[in-house]
């Protein structure tokens, strides 16, 4: 075996030095343009296993990446600069301004553009979901991603934007009460009952809908009849009976009985300051996935199976006087059918894309259903011999949901990041316009004092009157508030624990108390 001289040994170690110090020389001073043919010399100095065209094939791909990921840093920067500004310019003149100006300029594109396109996404996603593994993917889908590239951390969504229109909320208006936790996924949907006893309804993207004590946070009962994702549950005026809607194609009417656990005192969760916002969006959930519906009564089978459609049920609710309920699909159609016989009574069609809601009206015979082809109908079955329709549009992305009011309004809620407040008697135009900065979700709006409560895609929730008056946002911070998009929100004004009630695809629903008096008093 031939042995190296002492000479040659150290030419080939000084050429090894002096290669070493030329390449990162050549690191230092390179440029965009250089930094491919920089990659490719320092690979070739690397021992790899790997054919060279499949190392120069990753190279240009990784190279790729880099330079995506330094044109959001250069937009985010940009965009930092830009509400910088703003805020300066608005300080200096002693207005506040809220996050749905963002809607007016350019900031609208860049800012939220990737987000939107996520959150729809998700919803398509799960709300058709028949497989037992869709709750594998949360968390990938779920909201907004880190990337780590260097010393450099971008966000992949605008949760920062928001936050940097925040206003401050009184603790002693808007409290966090409860958390409803046991669902293993995210929760679509969630209702109260409006018979004795009072209990908390969630319908989930883990196949089930669950009933929850009010006031110790337990579930009571658990229903595990359909087969795909439970996009919404509604209960029976007078009875205990409740109405849900999956991504099985079909529409589930269940009688449940419960018992009410005694009380437990409640953790005081005040003390967390509202204006600590820190951000936990990619805080580990092992702690959602708890086992408080682990010893849950169940129930299997329904009363009556309602499957009439031919896609997506997303969305069902009972008639005034419970004997009918009226169904909205993914078909393009929403249907009524008669209770007792199960069967068909009229398909309502008309609308040009997917239906996304539907809601009655407490005290008239009257339906409203949404759709993505950025119009809601209002169905009219209060002369029997005429079923009119009258078409209400104003948005221009999909209408999420549209629910009555007791008089004569209807507010409805779009992706277009907006929501607006019409009057049955002049569909033209609304009366009042709501501006937000990110898309709405299933909108509620109080009975009494009719006040809007806001889910939105950026974990936010919202409170304002009729006439489009911010009232307060929810705290939301590192100890309280949701992780991920709000999907829905429900009132509850006779409840004296909690009055309204928020969930999310953070799998938990929350129990809020509005101290209503104080809000409006600060209006």
């Amino acid at each position: 075996m031939p042995v190296e001289s002492g000479t040659s040994s150290a030419a080939r170690q000084a050429k090894q030095k002096r290669k070493s110090h030329s390449l990162s020389i050549r690191r230092t001073n390179s440029t965009e343009q250089d930094r491919p043919a920089m990659q490719r010399d320092v690979l070739e100095g690397q021992d790899s296993k790997l054919p060279s065209a499949v190392r120069h094939n990753l190279l240009e791909l990784f190279g790729q990446i880099e330079r995506e990921f330094e044109n959001l840093y250069i937009e985010n920067v940009e965009l930092r600069r830009e509400i910088d500004t703003l805020n300066e310019r608005l300080a200096a003149e002693g207005q506040t301004i809220d996050g749905g100006d963002l809607s007016r300029g350019p900031l609208k594109a860049k800012a939220s553009h990737s987000t939107s396109q996520l959150s729809q996404k998700l919803k398509t996603t799960y709300k058709a979901s028949t497989s037992k593994r869709s709750h594998s993917f949360h968390g990938k889908l779920g909201g907004p991603c880190n990337f780590n590239v260097g010393n450099w951390e971008l966000w992949g969504g605008d949760s920062w934007i928001v936050s940097s229109f925040k206003t401050t909320t009184s603790r002693a208006v808007c409290q966090l009460v409860k958390e409803y936790v046991g669902h293993r996924d995210g929760i679509w949907d969630v209702r109260v009952t409006r018979t004795q006893p009072i209990v908390l309804g969630t319908a989930s993207a883990d196949h089930t809908a669950m009933l929850w004590s009010i006031e110790t946070g337990k579930c009571l009962l658990k229903y595990v009849g359909h087969a795909g994702s439970v996009n919404s549950i509604k209960f029976h005026p007078t009875e205990q009976v409740a109405l849900t809607a999956s991504g099985d194609q079909t529409a589930h009417i269940w009688r449940f009985m419960v018992q009410l656990p005694t009380p437990q005192p409640t953790a005081d969760t005040s003390q967390v300051s509202v204006d600590d916002e820190i951000d936990f969006s990619d805080k580990d959930e092992a702690d959602c996935d708890g086992d408080g519906s682990s010893e849950c009564p169940t129930i299997r089978i329904p009363s009556t199976t309602l499957k009439s459609h031919q896609g997506v049920v997303i969305a069902a609710d009972w008639l005034v006087g419970g004997k009918q309920v009226v169904t909205a699909s993914w078909d393009r159609a929403a249907n009524l059918y008669d209770v007792e016989t199960s069967e068909l009574v009229h398909s309502l069609t008309g609308h040009d894309q997917e239906l996304t809601h539907c809601c009655t009206h407490p005290t008239q015979r009257l339906v409203v259903t949404s759709s993505r082809d950025t119009t809601f109908r209002l169905w009219d079955f209060r002369d029997p011999s005429i079923h009119s329709v009258n078409v209400f549009q104003g948005h221009t992305d999909t209408v999420t949901s549209a629910v009555f009011t007791v008089g004569d309004n209807v507010v409805s809620g779009s992706d277009d990041r907006t929501v607006k407040v019409w009057d049955l008697k002049n569909m033209r135009s609304p009366i009042a316009t709501i501006r937000t900065d990110s898309a709405v979700n299933r909108i509620s709006v109080s009975v009494s004092q009719r006040i809007i409560a806001l889910p939105h895609d950026n974990r936010q929730v919202r409170l304002f009157d009729m006439s489009g008056v911010r009232l307060a946002r929810l705290p939301r911070s590192n100890r309280q508030g949701h992780r991920r998009m709000v999907c829905c929100s429900a009132w509850s004004e006779d409840n004296p624990t909690c009055n309204l009630f928020t969930c999310g695809f953070d799998r938990q629903a929350i129990g809020w108390n509005i101290n209503i008096p104080a809000l409006l008093q600060e209006k």
